[in-house]
């Protein structure tokens, strides 16, 4: 019976210290090989049913996230799909955001300068949603320092004054404990920590579509696809399939292979590991001198005013990110403790 281990080792083989999940997370053997199988076929003029893997990607990722698959929209971008969400709101509604948020969860809402956005610290959110608060949208996980959101909480403010709630997950789903059933609306771009190549991103709707509007439905977007490519479209999926973008099909073919991996591996086993790493690695740091941003419960750690030695570790082989001035470190399952003790010696020097 193969182990945690024995998968991640037969599928990865980084060839430096790799500690940028949060950034873009390494692909799979299975996914490289898939893309390839793929790519090969288009060249020789051989016939594949890459819109299989779109289905089945869909299929996976509903499952990790604890969703029917027919409330997932499939796309490449979730700054399209808060697009989606900003365009259904009434004029005058109010969202309320979190401070520094990442640019694709809340952007999309200050373009439209009718709508009024109201940003408040990451920590305050839920007890600031107020009565006429339309939307909560808000990062599961910070992109910049790691932060894990209270989403109870704010789920259970946003029920209390009527308000619908949009969680961008990009930066969570893939390891933390994530139910996007308890939310309006998730997103979650899949390059991250669900392993999978640019281009694939995914929208969760409730059961009544949540009243959005398909502005960008194109032929993918019919009830039936092959019947629906000339002229308006007759009957649009009556799921989340309406909401798809067309999609870019060499990557939803390698996607298949990795959501299939983290589906073996297991969301606890996979949070357990990247959590032990990240702990280490916050005890490494205090024995350095170094006080990290606190946040607890999750694999990314931010210290301040490091950024600027991210040159310097990637000449050194650990591969890490600047971000404000803070340099930010992600553990993920193919990492180990060596990985962790060399970032901590090269910070050492």
């Amino acid at each position: 019976m193969e182990t945690f281990e024995s998968l991640v080792r037969a599928e990865f083989a980084p060839k430096n210290t790799y500690l940028n999940t949060a950034s873009t997370g390494l692909l799979p053997a299975r996914t490289v090989a898939a893309m390839r199988i793929a790519v090969e076929a288009a060249a020789a003029g051989d016939p594949t049913d890459m819109f299989a893997d779109v289905e089945a990607s869909r299929a996976c990722f509903a499952r990790l996230v604890g969703v029917p698959g027919r409330r997932v929209a499939a796309g490449a971008s979730v700054a399209v799909y808060t697009g989606l969400i900003a365009a259904s709101l009434p004029e005058g509604a109010e969202v309320l955001t979190a401070d520094g948020d990442f640019s694709s969860t809340v952007n999309p809402f200050h373009v439209r300068s009718d709508l009024k956005v109201r940003s408040v610290p990451l920590e305050r959110v839920a007890e600031s949603v107020r009565p006429g608060t339309a939307l909560v949208a808000v990062s599961a996980a910070q992109s910049a320092d790691g932060r894990v959101t209270d989403l109870s909480a704010i789920r259970q403010a946003a029920r209390e004054h009527g308000a619908r709630t949009y969680i961008d997950a990009s930066q969570a789903a893939g390891w933390l404990d994530f139910d996007a059933d308890a939310y309006d609306y998730c997103a979650s771009a899949a390059f991250k920590w669900l392993l999978c190549p640019r281009g694939v991103a995914f929208l969760v709707v409730p059961e009544d579509l949540g009243g959005l509007t398909p502005l960008f439905a194109g032929w993918v977007a019919g009830e039936h696809p092959w019947d629906a490519c000339y002229g308006p479209i007759d009957e649009l999926a009556h799921s989340a399939r309406r909401f798809d973008e067309s999609p870019a099909l060499f990557s939803y073919a390698g996607a298949r292979r990795s959501l299939e991996l983290l589906e073996e591996l297991g969301t606890d086993a996979v949070r357990a590991h990247d959590l032990a790493l990240a702990d280490r690695f916050r005890a490494g740091l205090a024995s350095l001198g170094h006080e990290p941003v606190p946040s607890p419960g999750s694999p990314i750690v931010s210290i301040p005013g490091l950024g600027r030695r991210q040159g310097e570790l990637s000449s050194a082989g650990v591969e890490v990110s600047d971000r404000a001035g803070n340099l930010r470190a992600a553990f993920h399952l193919y990492n180990t403790a060596a990985d962790v003790d060399r970032l901590l010696d090269v910070l050492a020097d």
